[in-house]
């Protein structure tokens, strides 16, 4: 962290960087729709399905509460 920056700072300047950085990934998929190159139809479901389950899987570690993560019981 940054002299300074806290962590809710942090987090915010991190997940900025790191959506824009994946933002520009994604489009670069996606310009392999162009007439450059040849793709069937079962490689495109392919990807968007690895791509959704990523974006499924990380949503829910956010979604955890840390009770969960750490695996400890409460009553």
């Amino acid at each position: 962290m940054g002299e300074g920056e806290n962590k809710h700072d942090k987090f915010k300047r991190l997940a900025t960087q790191r959506v824009t950085n994946a933002i520009k990934k994604i489009e670069l998929i996606g310009n392999l729709s162009s007439s450059g190159y040849e793709h069937t139809p079962e490689e495109v479901e392919k990807i968007f399905t690895s791509l959704q389950q990523t974006l499924d899987n990380t949503k829910s570690r956010f979604s955890k509460s840390k009770k969960e993560e750490t695996g400890k019981f409460e009553l």
